[in-house]
């Protein structure tokens, strides 16, 4: 088997619109499809960056909490490539986003810094 290419990372959301505010109005995606699945009460939204399919953003009644901080067990973060840190860090600041300390990473000499979705699943920004 050859893997050609991350498809989608699927996230469950408990608060959909303001997730969907947070994904799209903060961070950019493109909405491509929403969808209202009433045998399921819940959205099924798929959101694009720069024109790549990359997030299914669901809502389901009273989904159970999960850990969710880097080092916890399970799916650690998402990371995002930008360009310039600071830049990406000041943006976020006048959208009301905190941004953790920035870290140099240590194999790469690389800066990142890490913020948190609504749900506070953790959201990494790399320099690249």
């Amino acid at each position: 088997m050859k893997i050609d290419k991350l498809h989608h990372i699927a996230i469950i959301c408990s608060d959909y619109n303001r997730s969907k505010k947070f994904y799209t109005d903060i961070l950019g995606f493109t909405i491509d499809k929403e969808i209202y699945r009433e045998e399921r009460q819940s959205y099924k939204l798929d959101l694009s960056l720069n024109g790549e399919y990359l997030i299914e953003l669901f809502s389901f009644p009273d989904p159970p909490s999960r850990p969710s901080r880097p080092e916890a067990n399970g799916l650690r973060h998402i990371a995002f490539g930008v360009k310039d840190i600071k830049e990406a860090i000041e943006y976020l600041k006048l959208k009301e986003v905190v941004a953790e300390e920035v870290r140099i990473d240590e194999f790469t000499n690389k800066k990142f810094t890490f913020i948190a979705d609504p749900d506070n699943l953790p959201i990494e920004f790399y320099e690249v």
